[in-house]
This record gives structure tokens, C-alpha cells and sequence, in this order.
């Protein structure tokens, strides 16, 4: 108690300090409520976190909390009054807290349309007012089972005071009168939220969708009034199944209550006939008929076109449930012609009903598949996702948290086998369906799949935004041996010819930052291997970060960097996807063990992944800050990384090597820096070696008299550290040995023979090797004059950018602006010199040097 007493000092020292900082006593009022239980201390500071930022919804959050473990903590045979006064506060902190999210929420849709930030809608708020509701409920019906018909609203709360056992209760009708609306309202906001989307950043919290079902289901109540009319019977009934709504209806097999779906049919037909018949009836109706048949039970095949059409909405009611049924219901099947209906209009209004009913709600959020189309005729042939999801995982009890973004699920066989194949082409970053010449566009569920034009296939999906394409693959055309027929059948392909660029590279107190622009496509940086995914034009730049004050905190969380920090700014258009390199080998890890970690002014947070490949980590609709790959550490699992051994010799007098261990991404990033100083590097032929992170190794040489230093090397997260062999007189071959420290019998993981010729200067072949402008380079600074002519070529090609044009220009004299070029030149790497010669070799006043030169090479 004393170390408690102790940590809440702190924090109060801290909150008096920094007395504009809203988060120090707003960690007070979790430590007094949480571990303190001092309920009246946590609402002091509490209120204080809030009144230092009124605004914030995650700081008015933390009132009801306090309120609402207050109310959990009291004894069971607590006052109702006592309860409900509780009760009370809590559910205007969280009220309070759900105006300011929506608020915030507003804010930062006006704001995100410029900055391309996706910020999700806060709903605790929402949430702690259904957890309290739950607690009060289970608190009050414990004492007295007349708070049961109450709180259901069975009987008025002023019938029944005189059992309840207070009068002064009475002044509480109004929170408990609307108890019962409020939830439902809430429950039903949960439904749609977590049926139809779900997390890009990580999963949903299954316990959510748990709590808020079970409070519903206690303020609903297991009776059906007997003094209602019959429809009001029905709807009861619906609602006691958690069927009240589309999302509802779609959620069954989700729920496992597939053995009321017949039920749920017959009650949404008797809706759907009766005088206060709605639109919503009738959808839900053919909903639910769907749902059935993917029980395996076949439904009817009546034709409910002409009904739904009699059955359209308003303008002014969007209901994006009825453009989604009208879309299953008319796509096409295998034996028509052609389409009956113009799919491209029905596809509009779907999107336009799901912009105005649910894109404020689901920004930031994965629009889930609903339905995917299989074989079979009329509503049979529609499968829902959580079918595909029990193959999948051979568990029907499994909680339904499928990453349907990494379309793993398409790889196994039994699932495949429940769905159609849709051919469509991909044209200009966009996928069609085709049905016999007829075209119709489709989402893709994977950007990276549009990279490539040509004929494809995939599997059609149906979320409440419109059809998606899953699985996209190339089609390819396969001649059959003996049928002599062609059949088209669907083979894996990259799904992106990546087009490699050299980034602008410039050097600004020491640190080293890259340029690169790009057309709309897939692309990878020369130097980090950064791959992204654009349908724009974009400009971004980045540099690499240190892990050193990062190193620890991911540590504490379980997790080892597993790739370079980026820094990553985009200056102008939209990132789509972005796949940040790592080093892990992957022969023993899954991709549930790599996360990305994501640095702002706020924090350090942790993103899921969408793909892991042997090579990189995928993010969808990335936001842009410091990011980088990690690794969660797993008990017995042995943290390789994929490593190159690099050998640069420098411009030293005596013969002086660079040799270092570092993880294969950052390779071009130390030829990059090496080069920069002069140094050539010796290539030498071998393989990739993977290696324990953090190993410690020693070099050794069995040249007479060398020096390396230091001793030992560990195999670290950045690249600046190597080995430096010395060596006074060199003039043979010599062999260079890396050896593992922790082996007791003093293992060589790799050894190289240094040939003479690799690294004396006047060796025939390093001369071929070296290129023409680093050949030259004092020549080129003394004699070439046209600069102006030169800088207007660099301008063109884009090896350098305006501002650098202005400077260079100011140089006082022709030499000085020439090392500048070089040094740009030199930097960008073999790319850029092979596009500064081109240069060279079209200026006409320079064709004899450039000659005399090449007599010379």
C-alpha cells in the first residue's frame, strides 16, 4: 500500500507541475479509482483532467469510468437510490462523452479532407453507457424482481413504487423511463457497427459485441406482452432474437442462433404483410430467406424482383440494405444473355445510399463481406461470410475475426469450392466484371491488385457499400491435351511489376534524407526498398530514424524492430498501400507476429498488418509519421535476420577496409553512405546469411600485421557500426574469417579471399569496374564550363529539384558548381551518374573532352 501511496504522490507532484497537461491527473483518477479504490479522490481529478481540456472525448471518458467501477464496487445490498444516483452520473459522464466525439468526429472529417489523416469515431462513450446500464440492471433485479418488469418497461415505475419500497425513488423516473429506448439505440448502433466493418488498425474487442447483446437482451425482456396488438408481439419477438434489423438478420449465423432463422422468417413475413408494412420489412424478409440457405436448407426460388421493385424507398429514405438486395437479387446468373438490369445504375445508388447512411460512421474502417457469390440458382446462391469463415477454420465456435484484407482465406480448398469464379478484366487501376460484352465496375479489395492490366478472375463479394473483387488473379490461357479446348484458369501472379527509382538524395546537417516522385503504379526506392502503391501523382520524402530511444519501449511491449525506422512525409497526393521492408526470415515465424510501430507527437502506437511477405510488411491507406516493422518475440522461437557482409575499401592511404554485418534492407543504405566518402566496395559472390539478432561476432585476418577494430560486433538494428581492417603494406592475398562469439567451438559462419587485385588501385579491373564519372572527376571539375546548359538537363530529367537548380546557380565560381553536381550526382548512385554521362554526351561543346577521356579509360 505504501508503494501505492507512494506512485499517486508522483502523480500529484506531476499534475501540479504541469498544471495545463491534461494527462497526468487524468492518470491519477485511473490509479485512485483502479488501484486505490478512492472513488472520490479519482473524481476530483477527473473533473480536473476535463477542465483542463473540455474538448477531448478521451478525457471526459475517464468521469465515467470512475462512476462506473464506483457503481460496480458497491456492495450487493447497496440502497436502490444510492444505485441509481450513481448510475446517474455515470450515464451523463458518458452521455457527455459521446456529444464530444461526434463533435471531434465532425471536426476531423472537415479537417482530414486536407490532410488524408482517417481518424475513427471514438465510442466508449457509448459503450460505458450500456456497461452501466448492465451493472444497474443485475444490482437492482437482485434485490427486488418488480425491477425486472420496470426496467423493461412491463409496468410504470409509479404502479409499483409501494413494492419497490421508496418513495423517493420516484424522482429517478425519468433516467429509468428512457433506460430502456437509450439501449436499444446504442445495442443497434454496435449491431450495424461491428456486422458490417471492422477494424483496419487491429481487431474489435469480441467482449463488446458480447456486452452490449447481453445488456439488450436484460432491457428487451423474455416476455411478449399479452395487451399488445400482434404486430407489436412480433417485433418483440424479433428483438428478443436480435433480429430487429438488417444487421441483425445478417449476424445469425455469426451468433450461432441459426436454429431461430426460420422463426426470424416467418415474423419478418408477417411484418411484411401487414397494413404498416415498411420497405425495411420485406428486405429483412428476403434477408433472412438468404440466411437460411446457407444452413444448407434450400428456400424457394420465387422471383422477388417485381416485389422489391414495387417496394423502392423515397429519395429522401436512404436504405442501403434495399440497394444491396437489389443488387444480389439482378446479378446476372450463368443462363442469361446478358444482365436484365443495369447493374452500373444499381451499383451507383448502392454507393450513393452507403455515402449518405454509413460513411460518416465507418470512416477509417474495413467494410466486411457480407455475402459472396457461390453456384446455384436465385437466393441460393448467395454464401454468407461466416460460412466461408468455419471452413476456413474448421471451428463453427470460433469468434469471427477473419482478416478478409490479406485474402488468405482464398488459398484453401474448401472454400474455394463454395465460390464462382468471375471473369473481368483490370484497365487503367480499375476491375471489371464482364457477363458475355458487358462491362461492369467493382471495388477491388486489394489495390496492389490493379497494377497490372489484362484479363482476370475473382471471387465476388457484397459489402453494404456495393460488389467487390477478392482474389484477383490473372488469367492466363491454357491449351487442354486431349480435349484440344482452352479453358481459362487462374494462376498466382506478383500482383505488381515493381518499377524501381533512384531517389534525389540531400544531405542537411549531416542527416541524410531521400525525394522521390512518382506517376500513379507500384514502386520501389533504390536505396530503402520502400515499395508503394498509387493511383495519383505523388512527392514524398523520407530518411531513416534511430532505434536507440525506441529500443526499450518496444522491448517492455515484447517486440523487436524488425526493419529500418522510416520517416516518411508525403508532400502532395495519396499513398493507397505502403510496404515497409524488414529483415526477419520468415522459414519459422507467422505473420501474426509482425506489427508495425507508429511514432507521432503523441506517442508511440502499434498497428496490425495487413500482409507479410518474405521481404516486406503492407499497410492499406497508410497515415505518415516516423514507421517501421516489429516483431513480437515468441518463447522458443529463435529471431533470425536476413544479413549481408559488406566490404568497402576507403581512400586511405594504407590499405583500410570497412567490413560490416548488417541486416540485408539497410544494404544499399551503407553503399549509399560508403560511396559518398569515396570508398568502392569488393564485391565478393556468397548468399545471404541468416543470423540471431543481437549474435556478437569477431573478424579475423591471417594478413601479417593488421589491426581490426573493435573486437567484437553485435549484429544490431542500424547500420553505422563495421569492422576496420588496417593493413601498413599490403601487397597479397589475404582471407577475411566472421566468427560467431557465443559458439565454444569458435564456428566460421563466412570466409573470403581478398585478391591483390581487388584492392590495389592501378588493377586493370577496378578500373573497369569504376564508373566513368568517378573515373574522371577531376577532369570533369576543371574542364567542363557549359554549367547553366547542364543544370537545365538535371532540371528536365529531375535528378534535381528547383531549389537546388537556384542554389547551384549562386555558386560563385564554375568549379565549386561543378563538385556541387558531382557530389548530387555521386549520391543517387549508379543511376543517376549513367543519367549525368547521357547529359554529358548530348552537350555538343563537350563531345572532344568526353572523347579525349574515353582514350583514356
Amino acid at each position: 500500500m505504501e508503494d501505492k501511496n507512494q506512485s499517486a504522490s508522483v502523480l500529484k507532484v506531476a499534475s501540479k507541475k504541469f498544471d495545463k497537461n491534461s494527462l497526468f491527473p487524468q492518470a491519477l483518477a485511473r490509479f485512485c479509482y483502479g488501484e486505490l479504490e478512492d472513488f472520490k479522490e479519482a473524481e476530483i481529478w477527473a473533473k480536473k483532467a476535463i477542465d483542463r481540456e473540455p474538448k477531448k472525448s478521451f478525457i471526459a471518458d475517464t468521469l465515467g469510468q470512475v462512476h462506473k467501477n464506483h457503481l460496480r464496487n458497491k456492495r450487493l445490498l447497496a440502497e436502490p437510490r444510492e444505485l441509481l444516483q450513481l448510475a446517474h452520473k455515470a450515464i451523463e459522464a458518458f452521455e457527455h462523452e459521446e456529444e464530444l466525439a461526434e463533435e471531434e468526429h465532425r471536426k476531423s472529417m472537415i479537417e482530414d479532407e486536407k490532410s488524408k489523416v482517417l481518424w475513427g469515431l471514438n465510442t466508449r462513450g457509448q459503450f460505458g453507457f450500456l456497461q452501466v446500464c448492465n451493472i444497474l440492471f443485475d444490482r437492482l433485479v437482485c434485490q427486488n424482481e418488480t425491477w425486472k418488469e420496470v426496467l423493461t418497461k412491463n409496468v410504470s415505475m409509479g404502479s409499483v413504487l409501494e413494492s419497490l419500497g421508496d418513495n423517493k425513488l420516484f424522482r429517478f423516473r425519468d433516467l429509468i423511463e428512457n433506460l430502456r429506448e437509450k439501449v436499444e439505440k446504442k445495442f443497434m448502433f454496435f449491431d450495424t457497427f461491428l456486422i458490417y466493418s471492422q477494424s483496419f488498425m487491429k481487431k474489435d474487442k469480441a467482449y463488446v459485441s458480447k456486452e452490449a447483446s447481453e445488456c439488450y437482451k436484460k432491457y428487451v425482456g423474455d416476455s411478449v406482452p399479452k395487451d399488445k396488438d400482434k404486430l407489436q408481439q412480433i417485433l418483440q419477438k424479433l428483438k428478443q432474437k436480435l433480429a430487429i434489423t438488417s444487421a441483425g438478420v445478417l449476424s445469425c449465423l455469426d451468433r450461432t442462433c441459426t436454429s431461430d432463422i426460420e422463426l426470424i422468417i416467418e415474423w419478418w413475413k408477417e411484418v411484411w404483410k401487414s397494413n404498416d408494412s415498411t420497405t425495411d420489412a420485406f428486405v429483412n424478409f428476403i434477408l433472412a430467406k438468404i440466411m437460411l440457405s446457407n444452413k444448407n436448407q434450400a428456400t424457394s426460388s420465387s422471383d422477388y424482383k417485381n416485389a422489391l421493385r414495387l417496394r423502392k424507398p423515397l429519395p429522401s429514405a436512404t436504405q442501403a440494405e434495399y440497394h444491396i438486395l437489389s443488387l444480389l437479387l439482378f446479378w446476372p446468373s450463368d443462363d442469361e444473355d446478358k444482365p436484365v438490369s443495369d447493374l452500373n445504375q444499381l451499383i451507383k445508388h448502392a454507393s450513393c445510399a452507403y455515402e449518405q447512411e454509413y460513411k460518416t460512421m465507418f470512416r477509417s474502417r474495413y467494410l466486411r463481406p457480407l455475402f459472396f457469390l457461390g453456384p446455384g440458382k436465385s437466393l441460393n446462391r448467395f454464401v454468407h461470410r461466416r460460412v466461408l469463415e468455419i471452413l476456413w477454420t474448421k471451428d463453427a465456435l470460433k469468434e469471427s475475426n477473419t482478416n478478409w484484407r490479406n485474402e488468405n482465406i482464398f488459398r484453401d480448398s474448401t472454400v474455394e469450392e463454395r465460390l464462382l469464379k468471375v471473369e473481368g478484366v483490370v484497365r487503367n487501376y480499375r476491375v471489371y466484371a464482364t457477363f458475355r460484352g458487358t462491362e461492369v465496375e467493382v471495388e477491388a479489395n486489394r489495390r496492389d491488385s490493379l497494377c497490372r492490366s489484362g484479363e482476370v478472375s475473382f471471387y465476388l463479394g457484397f459489402t453494404i457499400k456495393g460488389p467487390v473483387a477478392f482474389s484477383i488473379l490473372k488469367r492466363l490461357l491454357v491449351t487442354e491435351e486431349h480435349s484440344g479446348k482452352s479453358k481459362s484458369e487462374g494462376h498466382e501472379m506478383d500482383t505488381c511489376d515493381w518499377i524501381k527509382l533512384d531517389p534525389e538524395v540531400q544531405k542537411v546537417n549531416e542527416m541524410q534524407s531521400y525525394s522521390l516522385q512518382s506517376d500513379r503504379g507500384c514502386f520501389e526506392c533504390s536505396v530503402s526498398t520502400l515499395r508503394w502503391v498509387c493511383k495519383e501523382p505523388i512527392y514524398f520524402t523520407y530518411h531513416f530514424g534511430s532505434w536507440e530511444e525506441h529500443t526499450e519501449r518496444i522491448n517492455s511491449m515484447d517486440y523487436l524492430p524488425a526493419g529500418p525506422l522510416l520517416d516518411i512525409s508525403v508532400l502532395a497526393g495519396t499513398i493507397e498501400e505502403v510496404y515497409l521492408p524488414h529483415w526477419i526470415d520468415t522459414e519459422s515465424t507467422t505473420p501474426d507476429m509482425f506489427a508495425v510501430l507508429h511514432v507521432d507527437a503523441c506517442g508511440d502506437s502499434i498497428e496490425t498488418v495487413s500482409e507479410v511477405t518474405s521481404s516486406h510488411v503492407k499497410l492499406l491507406q497508410p497515415t505518415f509519421s516516423r514507421k517501421a516493422p516489429i516483431f513480437l518475440k515468441k518463447l522458443g522461437i529463435s529471431v533470425k535476420v536476413r544479413s549481408d557482409i559488406l566490404i568497402f575499401k576507403t581512400t586511405k592511404e594504407y590499405l583500410t577496409l570497412h567490413v560490416y554485418l548488417v541486416p540485408h534492407c539497410l544494404k544499399k543504405m551503407v553503399d549509399e553512405e560508403e560511396s559518398a566518402h569515396g570508398s568502392k566496395i569488393i564485391l565478393k559472390p556468397g548468399k545471404q546469411e541468416s543470423l540471431e539478432i543481437l549474435d556478437s561476432f569477431n573478424l579475423t585476418t591471417d594478413a601479417d600485421n593488421a589491426e581490426i577494430e573493435p573486437e567484437t560486433v553485435r549484429l544490431g538494428y542500424d547500420s553505422g557500426i563495421y569492422f576496420e581492417v588496417f593493413i601498413r603494406n599490403a601487397d597479397s592475398d589475404f582471407s577475411l574469417r566472421l566468427i560467431t562469439e557465443k559458439k565454444d567451438d569458435g564456428d566460421t559462419i563466412w570466409k573470403r579471399t581478398i585478391r591483390r587485385g581487388d584492392y590495389r588501385s592501378g588493377n586493370s579491373d577496378n578500373t573497369q569496374n569504376e564508373h566513368f564519372i568517378d573515373r574522371h572527376r577531376t577532369a570533369l571539375i576543371q574542364r567542363v564550363k557549359d554549367i547553366k546548359h547542364i543544370l537545365d538537363k538535371l532540371l528536365e530529367v529531375g535528378l534535381i529539384r528547383q531549389e537546388k537548380y537556384d542554389t547551384i546557380r549562386k555558386i560563385a565560381t564554375e568549379y565549386d558548381q561543378m563538385r556541387d553536381i558531382l557530389k548530387i550526382v555521386t549520391a543517387a548512385g549508379k543511376g543517376g551518374k549513367d543519367a549525368f554521362l547521357k547529359i554529358l554526351k548530348g552537350t555538343r561543346s563537350l563531345k572532344p573532352l568526353l572523347a579525349e577521356l574515353e582514350k583514356c579509360s
